[in-house]
């Protein structure tokens, strides 16, 4: 799937622009604060019907507006072409559109427009909390296992009201209530933890395949997936400790305490790497995810969007990620960066079909 042109209304500093795309790789050059990483997001939310830096959908849409407008132009292999719309006014609901047709619901969207993001906020997968970490499996399995989104979404329902339940000041919540909760959350976090675990472990040589490469085979790296399903049935791990999350006020256990601990030479890459380290094990990893998406799902070329990494990296290490992404398994790319010189060199290197676009105030010019 190649993005051949993009039209955006009133996102975020982004008032206007229309753009027509290689197919290959377009550079987007400018100043920290000028609009290019919100030109990234906004293809982002056309591929997965969100922001990449925000949970709140009204805070996409230009300050003094009321409303934003995104569109995709979208050329299939074989040549058809796909025209994806989204519109979102202030207080109401975005819709998205395919084709001029509204979908009943957005979960429809989501793997038609596959994409990898790979950006300067990775670096929280290391230092953040775990829910950082289960966003990175849950966004990729969401882009090729409908049924496992589904799942995830009937879990954190469950999850929800069963919160709702153990906070309850006034009076004991119900009994039987309280169990239908529990079973659910049991049944839907099993198959997730499933799901999960088949990620990691098909994922995980592919991580390290690319770590390699990029860092010239000097360091090992591994990942390992936690989870309290590995203890036992779920549903009476959950029952187990009902009286604790009872005194608390929430659930201490389920698929929502998931983790991955990641490492370097045996140990935790947060405790032991360096920056550049720290920066290829995230890469390494995001374009792990792009080799995953891309053998399931739909089967195409996801997106590629490269916002500003190659900082802190060495030129040894920057050449070897060059040479991957300038293969033949890459499709699509977007890069930004604020140094026109250290682009110059990288697509000379590269030797790809490229455009060049410039980003100040928001305003993009090629």
């Amino acid at each position: 799937m190649i993005l051949e042109r993009l039209t955006i209304l009133n996102y975020k500093n982004i008032a206007q622009a229309d753009l027509e795309l290689s197919p290959k790789v377009n550079c987007f050059i400018g100043l920290n604060g000028e609009g290019k990483t919100n030109l990234l997001d906004a293809i982002h939310f056309l591929s997965l019907c969100k922001s990449a830096t925000t949970g709140q959908d009204s805070l996409v849409i230009r300050h003094g507006e009321e409303f934003m407008m995104l569109e995709g132009h979208y050329r299939k292999e074989d040549a058809a072409v796909e025209v994806v719309h989204c519109g979102l006014k202030r207080g109401q609901k975005k819709v998205m559109r395919r084709d001029k047709k509204p979908y009943k619901r957005l979960a429809e969207h989501i793997g038609l427009v596959p994409l990898i993001l790979v950006s300067p906020a990775d670096q929280m997968l290391i230092a953040g909390g775990s829910e950082e970490r289960r966003r990175f499996m849950d966004v990729v399995i969401s882009q090729y296992d409908r049924n496992y989104l589904e799942c995830l979404m009937r879990y954190n329902k469950a999850l929800l009201q069963r919160n709702a339940l153990l906070k309850m000041e006034d009076a004991q919540p119900d009994e039987l209530l309280l169990a239908l909760w529990e079973e659910q959350m049991a049944h839907e976090g099993e198959l997730i933890y499933a799901s999960r675990q088949r990620y990691i472990d098909e994922f995980t040589p592919l991580f390290q395949q690319y770590y390699d490469r990029i860092s010239g085979g000097r360091e090992e790296v591994r990942l390992q997936y936690t989870s309290h399903c590995q203890r036992g049935p779920l549903l009476e791990i959950i029952q187990r400790d009902r009286a604790k999350d009872l005194a608390v006020g929430y659930s201490l256990h389920g698929v929502h305490k998931d983790d991955i601990e990641m490492l370097l030479g045996g140990f935790p890459i947060k405790r032991e790497g360096s920056q550049g380290q720290n920066k290829s094990f995230l890469i390494a990893m995001k374009l792990a995810q792009f080799e995953f998406l891309k053998r399931t799902g739909s089967r195409t070329a996801p997106l590629l969007l490269l916002d500003d990494i190659f900082d802190k990296l060495d030129a040894g290490r920057v050449e070897q990620i060059v040479k991957l992404v300038a293969g033949d398994d890459f499709g699509q790319i977007f890069i930004t960066d604020t140094n026109r010189e250290h682009l110059d060199r990288i697509l000379a290197t590269a030797g790809m079909d490229h455009k060049l676009f410039f980003v100040r105030g928001g305003e993009i010019d090629s």
